[in-house]
């Protein structure tokens, strides 16, 4: 029942972007994620590919300090977005005088593993609650 959290702020990736990347490894078993990310051809793959493998990590660390056993290939891709950052605003100079702004944008790109245990303890506890 291990269920961890990384997160990546400021990232220079466009939102947008990202989230096609992060689209593809929803749901997905962690180590099948990294081997995804490793081939993906889009630029927002390789931070991504770091926090997926942060967030191993960290869920190691989560378990062991829960005096836990962890197979890493027990955990999964329980959740993953990317949240719009700051925007960093530049101009340049373009013809008679006139300013052309440009949009640098960056990114706040979570994930969450967890353990499929932990992921069905969830719904059972709601189920009791609501009874």
């Amino acid at each position: 029942m291990v269920e961890s959290i990384a997160r990546v702020r400021h990232i220079r990736v466009t939102p947008q972007k990202a989230r096609r990347v992060v689209a593809l490894i929803k749901g997905k078993q962690a180590q099948e994620a990294l081997a995804i990310l490793k081939f993906a051809q889009q630029s927002a793959s390789d931070p991504i590919y770091k926090l997926v493998e942060s967030a191993i990590a960290n869920a190691q660390v989560k378990a062991g300090n829960a005096g836990e056993y962890l197979n890493e290939q027990d955990l999964y891709v329980k959740n993953a977005f990317v949240d719009e950052g700051t925007t960093l605003k530049r101009f340049q100079p373009r013809a008679q005088g006139r300013a052309f702004q440009i949009k640098k944008r960056t990114s706040h790109i979570t994930v969450v593993l967890s353990t499929p245990d932990a992921a069905e303890a969830a719904p059972a506890e709601q189920k009791k609650a609501s009874k």
